[in-house]
């Protein structure tokens, strides 16, 4: 039994198919099924039952996939805390983004920590927060950035940053207030989007007790949504680092917000409680404090950066 083989067996499990399991890892599918084939004689059971449509993991298979996982987990810090000691950042680092953050953050993140880290591979995907746990539970990514608050076990969240919210009126009412108070726009249409939780839960603290309307906005694509508030009245909320993004003509149509309302979000970093590439996680930080809006990251984070 090898680690190649592990890897193998994992790859199958994930991709439910022996071809895509050895485009992934870039081998023949006959070396694949192969070395598949001389585990399952080694171990006498059979991992997968294959179909002509498809690959399942059998029961035994299961299980074993599991533990594989968990074995090339603790291979991997075994390189890891080498390359720590060494005082080397380099191999692969592997980062989910959750959707609703990926676009304010990753075109300015990939540029500099390629520019800056040319020695490590870099792998970037944009994940949901369910998602995202999953596969640090699972280690199949180093980290992921999402809104806080989504703390299973074995999961260690660190806060990056605070993100406002402000709110973009339409042009029937965009200068009737030099800030944004929900009292004053009862009777006006709430535009939300439905796919973007923290955006919904800022919207909808100001319709506690209200009895105006409020319309969702089924996609997840901000823009989309400012054209609708322009078309059709109302208003909605957006992050303040989508105000980059905005014309000078719709720059005019931001207001802050006033009151005890939710009007913000934090951000954190998400790694397993056993994860030990420290040097690592801080050209996360690093790479951030370049580009930030000032004021916007943690404190301690830009005093101590991250320790483990």
């Amino acid at each position: 039994m090898t680690l190649q083989q592990l890897k193998y067996v994992v790859a199958i499990d994930r991709y439910r198919s022996f071809a895509s399991a050895a485009e992934a890892l870039d081998v023949t599918q006959p070396t694949l099924s192969g070395m598949v084939g001389k585990l399952e004689e080694e171990l006498d059971v059979k991992l997968f039952e294959r179909t002509s449509r498809r690959v399942a993991t059998t029961p035994t298979g299961a299980k074993i996939v599991e533990q594989a996982q968990r074995i090339l987990m603790e291979a991997g810090r075994l390189r890891e805390m080498v390359s720590e000691i060494k005082g080397k950042v380099s191999g692969e680092f592997r980062i989910a983004v959750g959707p609703s953050i990926a676009p304010y953050i990753l075109p300015d993140f990939i540029k500099n920590y390629l520019a800056d880290y040319p020695q490590v591979t870099l792998s970037v995907e944009e994940m949901r927060p369910e998602a995202m746990i999953r596969s640090l539970q699972h280690a199949t990514i180093d980290a992921g950035i999402a809104t806080t608050g989504h703390i299973v076990a074995g999961i260690l969240e660190v806060p990056l940053y605070t993100e406002r919210f402000l709110v973009y009126l339409s042009e029937s009412c965009r200068r009737r207030f030099p800030t944004f108070s929900p009292d004053e726009l009862e009777h006006e249409q709430l535009w939300v989007m439905k796919e973007v939780q923290c955006l919904r839960e800022s919207a909808f603290s100001f319709c506690k007790g209200r009895v105006g309307r409020r319309h969702v906005y089924e996609a997840g694509n901000i823009d989309t949504l400012l054209r609708i508030v322009d078309a059709n009245g109302g208003y909605t909320i957006i992050p303040e680092m989508h105000l980059p993004m905005l014309t000078e003509h719709q720059r005019r149509n931001v207001r802050r917000i006033d009151g005890p309302h939710l009007s913000l979000r934090k951000v954190s970093l998400y790694i397993r409680e056993d994860y030990v590439r420290e040097r690592m996680l801080n050209t996360v930080i690093d790479t951030l404090c370049k580009f930030m809006p000032n004021g916007m990251m943690e404190a301690p984070l830009l005093r101590n950066g991250i320790r483990l």
